[in-house]
């Protein structure tokens, strides 16, 4: 795996893992009771977006580095994933 498949793979799983871990430890200004003028119900009391990105950074990188042992030193890859087509007859 060359370094720039790596880079777009690490981003590909780690903005995935972000819209999956986002709303993890989220309490809405409905949830808070402290609902502010002008916003909705449900939007974060306090977002800690920083929080997000942080837990994020450390999935994804346990993520990639599961990837990349199972690809690239267990060589483990598509061609190994059984595949099971139906009789059409």
């Amino acid at each position: 795996m060359s370094l720039m498949s790596g880079v777009a793979v690490y981003f590909i799983i780690w903005w995935t893992a972000l819209f999956a871990l986002l709303p993890v430890g989220l309490r809405t200004q409905d949830e808070e009771n402290e609902v502010i003028l002008g916003t909705v119900s449900s939007a974060p009391a306090r977002p800690r977006i920083w929080l997000a990105f942080f837990r994020t950074t450390i999935v994804a990188t346990v993520l990639f580095g599961l990837y990349y042992y199972l690809t690239q030193v267990s060589g483990f890859g598509l061609d190994d994933i059984p595949h099971f087509y139906p009789d059409l007859k």
